[in-house]
C-alpha cells in the first residue's frame, strides 16, 4: 500500500494535480548574472517598490548635482561670493542622498541577513570611481569576491563596502563644502577638486545600490516584499552615527608637507 501512495504521488506531482498546500514553491526567478537581472523585467508589484525607491534617490541626487554644478560655474566665473553661497547648500543636499542611500544598503543587507535572500552581485570595479577611497574599496572588493564563496556572502560583503564608502565619502564632501561656504578654507583648489570627486563617486555608489536594488528583488520571495518595505522604513528613521574612529581634527590631505617625512 505504502509503495501504491508513493507512486500515486508522484504521478500527480508529474501531472501537477497535488493541492497546492502539498506542493514545494519553487524559488523566485532570477537571472543568471547581474546583467540579466537589469534586463529583465519585475512583476507589478517589485516593479513599483523599484521605481519608488529609485524615484526618490534619484530626485535627491539631481538636486545636489545640479546645485554643485550652479557653484561650480558661478566660481569658474569669477562670482566668488555667490559660489559660496550656493556650495553652502549643497552640504545639506548631500546628507538628503547619502542618508536614505545609507538607509536602502543597511536594509538590503538586513533582510539578506534575516531570511537568506541570495541575489545576483558582481564585484565594484575601481575604474568607476575617481577619488583613492573609492578606487581602494573596490579593490579590496574585487580581492575579496574571489575568495567568498557563498552567494550570498558576496553579496553581504559589497553591500558593507557600498555603505561604508557612501557614509564616509558623504562626510568627506560635507567637510569640503562646509569649508568653502565658510571661507575658511585653508586650499580652496583642493576642496572644490574634493568636492567634485566625492559628487563623482556618490554617483557610482548611487548607480551600483540601483543595480544592486533590482537583483535583490528579482531573488527575494514575493510575500517577503511587504517586510523588506517595513525594513526600509525602519531604517530610514536611523541616524548617520559615523564610527568615532573615523572623526579626527586633522584632516590629513590638508597636512604640510614636513621635510624628511
Amino acid at each position: 500500500m505504502l509503495a501504491v501512495k508513493v507512486l500515486v504521488i508522484l504521478f500527480s506531482l508529474f501531472l501537477g494535480r497535488l493541492p497546492l498546500r502539498d506542493r514545494v514553491c519553487p524559488p523566485p526567478a532570477r537571472g543568471a548574472s547581474v546583467m540579466n537581472d537589469w534586463r529583465a523585467w519585475l512583476p507589478e508589484e517589485k516593479d513599483s517598490v523599484f521605481r519608488t525607491y529609485v524615484q526618490h534617490l534619484e530626485a535627491s541626487y539631481i538636486m545636489l548635482s545640479v546645485s554643485l554644478n550652479e557653484a561650480i560655474e558661478l566660481r569658474q566665473a569669477g562670482c566668488l561670493t555667490k559660489s559660496s553661497q550656493v556650495v553652502y547648500v549643497t552640504s545639506a543636499l548631500c546628507s538628503r542622498l547619502t542618508d536614505p542611500l545609507a538607509a536602502t544598503l543597511r536594509a538590503l543587507g538586513d533582510h539578506a541577513k534575516h531570511y537568506g535572500t541570495m541575489p545576483n552581485t558582481a564585484p565594484l570595479d575601481p575604474a568607476n570611481f575617481q577619488g583613492y577611497r573609492g578606487q581602494r574599496s573596490a579593490r579590496m572588493s574585487g580581492l575579496l569576491s574571489r575568495v567568498l564563496l557563498t552567494q550570498r556572502s558576496q553579496f553581504l560583503h559589497k553591500i558593507g563596502t557600498l555603505h561604508e564608502m557612501v557614509v564616509d565619502i558623504g562626510r568627506e564632501f560635507r567637510e569640503s563644502a562646509d569649508e568653502l561656504a565658510s571661507g575658511i578654507s585653508i586650499d580652496p583648489v583642493s576642496d572644490w577638486k574634493a568636492v567634485d570627486i566625492a559628487h563623482y563617486d556618490l554617483n557610482t555608489c548611487l548607480r551600483e545600490a540601483i543595480v544592486l536594488l533590482k537583483s535583490f528583488l528579482r531573488a527575494v520571495p514575493h510575500e517577503e516584499l511587504l517586510l523588506f518595505q517595513e525594513t526600509v522604513s525602519k531604517q530610514m528613521r536611523v541616524p548617520e552615527t559615523p564610527a568615532l574612529h573615523r572623526h579626527t581634527d586633522v584632516r590629513h590631505r590638508r597636512m604640510t608637507p614636513i621635510a624628511g617625512q
